[in-house]
């Protein structure tokens, strides 16, 4: 497995955070910590990411940017102190950045032939989105011609599905509106941040 996918396995939830505000970014890492979930993504999609990403990547907790589209992205998120990249879909022009700064990717895809694409593009974990399309039972077939593809369950995750998706065959998944809820999180209500993903966590058995 990739460096990536070895530390994915032994912490296997990432938050991703897409909110229209985040009053402090640093604090929302130490809540989603406190409660067992130590990958923080944040999104091209929220205002002012770069600066969210400077915070906390300087506090010392482990960030990454998602909805990376362009090279330009890569370059701006890695220069925010973003130590992971993630996509929606197969990007060679972001897979391609990505490699030349030296920071990991996790490309998006959905069928048989992205999954291969992405691996083709170095992909440090292929994250299969939207996985609420296929179900958890989409991942047993796919490790059928991969066996060793990192895969990541995105869109639609729970706490009522999450440790189905790790059972059959996601190596990690990704926590959104469950764990870390727009207006919950505008509102800095940390202690509740830290309740879901104490909940979350558990459902996966962690």
């Amino acid at each position: 497995m990739t460096p990536l996918a070895t530390a994915l396995s032994a912490h296997p939830v990432i938050a991703v955070v897409r909110a229209p505000r985040i009053p402090d970014a640093a604090a929302l890492c130490a809540a989603l910590a406190e409660g067992g979930i130590t990958w923080t993504e944040f999104t091209y999609t929220t205002p002012n990411v770069t600066d969210q990403l400077r915070a906390s990547s300087a506090a010392g907790w482990r960030v990454g940017i998602g909805t990376v589209l362009t090279a330009e992205q890569v370059e701006l998120g890695v220069a925010a102190g973003a130590s992971f990249l993630v996509t929606p879909g197969c990007r060679p022009e972001v897979a391609a950045a990505a490699r030349d700064a030296g920071v990991p990717v996790v490309l998006g895809a959905l069928t048989p032939t992205e999954v291969a694409q992405a691996v083709d593009l170095g992909a440090a974990a292929v994250k299969i989105f939207p996985a609420r399309a296929f179900g958890p039972g989409y991942f047993k077939d796919l490790r059928g011609p991969y066996p060793d593809v990192p895969l990541v369950a995105s869109g639609g995750v729970n706490a009522g599905n999450a440790a189905d998706f790790l059972a059959h065959g996601a190596l990690a998944v990704c926590a959104g509106t469950d764990v870390v809820p727009p207006d919950v999180v505008a509102a800095g209500d940390w202690a509740e941040i830290t309740r879901r993903a104490r909940a979350f966590t558990a459902a996966c058995g962690r």
